[in-house]
């Protein structure tokens, strides 16, 4: 496994340096961008100022008509870029370097959760396979949070499957410390906890399987607590418990709108000529995605997978109900049923995997080309 994914970490660089030389800002450049420019794009220099300059520098904050919305991101992945800047120097050097070994637990734990539905042999390997060469795999390589929050989720996944509820809920407690998709894994695995709950209290001596079963239900509180403390902090410096909510209404049009009204903005977007070719090529690899999702939920309820379709449908719902769909191709490396999936039903269908890497393949080099030349992916 490990193998594997350095070997695509090393085909990431490769494009990556060839971005800076080939695709140069400008049509007089002579000479190439430096060396880790290509990875400090987009979202990743909102985390480089937080965890340099903290949210509120120098009493800045939404209150100011230039101010760039920062608080939308939870600080798990900020405040561990500063500790790592200690010893890393550079900062882009620093998140490269998180990403790099988050990434590498995160597939070891992907390959174990794997194993645990379809119990194969090569079935982690498969899902490692596919999830590596996913479209949008490039955002586990670069100072984005999908590595580190896939670090602590899939192994709280694994402890919850083993019904470990004490370590399930403590890693998702670290996962809402990255991103708001921790709370989504939280209701998860509280569904899978009632339903664990249910079942041991049948049969004989169901009153006493009962109590035992019951007994971790205060575990479940836990993920709650690191959300909360965040909103205390922002209240403290805004007044408002959901600033980061509302910096991302303001900053990427995350205001509430019905599922219909936000798949025909996005599909306006994309089809309507109102965009550029490039905006509106992300915003058609938006609509894919979603139909992805709503499929992939509709696949876990039939095979009655009813805390992973949970998990799958809150975040297709926050993603669905914007003004119109952002980063939902980027959301489904956090999807990891789909993947898992994917790696179940390529044995029965010989063809299945060399169609999907003959397919999947080239779209994750052009959205990696995307990123790299600061063209907006994902």
């Amino acid at each position: 496994m490990l193998q594997l994914y350095l070997l695509t970490r090393l085909s990431l660089w490769i494009m990556a340096h060839g971005a800076r030389w080939l695709f140069p800002r400008g049509s007089d450049v002579r000479e190439a961008a430096p060396l880790l420019a290509p990875f400090q794009q987009w979202d990743a220099n909102h985390y480089l100022h937080i965890a340099r300059d903290g949210y509120f520098p120098a009493g800045a904050g939404p209150w100011l008509g230039d101010w760039d919305n920062r608080e939308a991101f939870f600080p798990g992945y900020p405040l561990l870029l500063r500790v790592v800047h200690v010893v890393v120097p550079d900062w882009t050097a620093a998140g490269l370097l998180i990403s790099l070994v988050a990434g590498a637990v995160a597939v070891l734990a992907l390959s174990r959760t794997a194993r645990s539905y379809v119990p194969e042999d090569a079935a982690g390997h498969r899902t490692v396979l596919f999830f590596l060469l996913s479209p949008c795999a490039v955002f586990l390589a670069v100072g984005y949070t999908e590595a580190l929050f896939l670090a602590f989720a899939l192994p709280a996944w694994l402890a919850a499957r083993r019904h470990q509820w004490a370590w399930a809920c403590a890693l998702t407690a670290l996962a809402t410390t990255v991103r708001v998709s921790g709370l989504f894994l939280a209701a998860a695995i509280a569904v899978l906890f009632v339903l664990t709950a249910l079942q041991a209290g049948s049969g004989e001596g169901k009153r006493k399987r009962r109590r035992t079963a019951w007994r971790g239900v205060v575990w479940l509180v836990l993920p709650g607590l690191p959300p909360l403390a965040y909103s205390w902090y922002l209240h403290a410096h805004t007044g408002d418990w959901m600033a980061w909510k509302h910096a991302q209404e303001r900053g990427w049009y995350r205001e509430f709108h019905t599922p219909w009204e936000a798949w025909t903005n996005t599909w306006n977007a994309a089809f309507d000529g109102v965009h550029t070719t490039g905006y509106a090529a992300m915003f058609q690899a938006e609509l894919a995605a979603m139909l992805v999702g709503v499929a992939l939920v509709a696949v876990l309820l039939r095979h009655r997978r009813r805390p992973e379709a949970v998990y799958v449908a809150l975040s297709l719902w926050a993603l669905g109900t914007s003004y119109w769909y952002t980063s939902v191709p980027r959301a489904t490396l956090l999807w990891w049923p789909l993947w898992i999936g994917l790696a179940a039903v390529s044995p029965r269908r010989p063809w299945f995997r060399t169609a999907y890497l003959c397919v999947s393949t080239p779209l994750a080099a052009l959205v990696a080309l995307a990123f790299f030349t600061g063209r907006w992916a994902g």
